[in-house]
């Protein structure tokens, strides 16, 4: 398995090179964070959870990172995330279903037609 917190530390350094580059790209993102940050309506563990299920959904290591550092500041038990990753789970399922009926659309749309059907 990584080393996270090494993990962590190396993209902390490349988003730092980054900044030097287009500070105000940098700076932007860090609102957003802070933006979703004052939420009225969902409390910080239940945005972590969502975010960590996101994470896994988007394969983002760094995500997967930053969001389960935060999940545990956040008070989220192993149990909840691993709920929320289930829900992860269940909607990539389901993706993967639909997009699969799209993939046989879009098959049905290229082979040659019969006469009978």
């Amino acid at each position: 398995m990584e080393n996270w917190k090494q993990y962590r530390e190396e993209i902390g350094a490349r988003v730092r090179e980054m900044r030097e580059v287009n500070p105000d790209l940098v700076k932007a993102y860090a609102e957003l964070h802070k933006a979703n940050a004052k939420s009225n309506h969902l409390d910080a563990k239940t945005r972590e959870l969502i975010a960590l299920a996101v994470a896994v959904s988007l394969r983002c290591d760094g995500c997967i990172n930053a969001h389960s550092e935060a999940a545990v500041k956040a008070g989220a038990s192993k149990e909840e995330v691993v709920d929320a990753l289930g829900v992860a789970i269940m909607v990539n399922a389901g993706a993967a279903m639909v997009y699969s009926a799209r993939t046989i659309d879009a098959f049905d749309t290229y082979k040659p037609q019969t006469e009978s059907a």
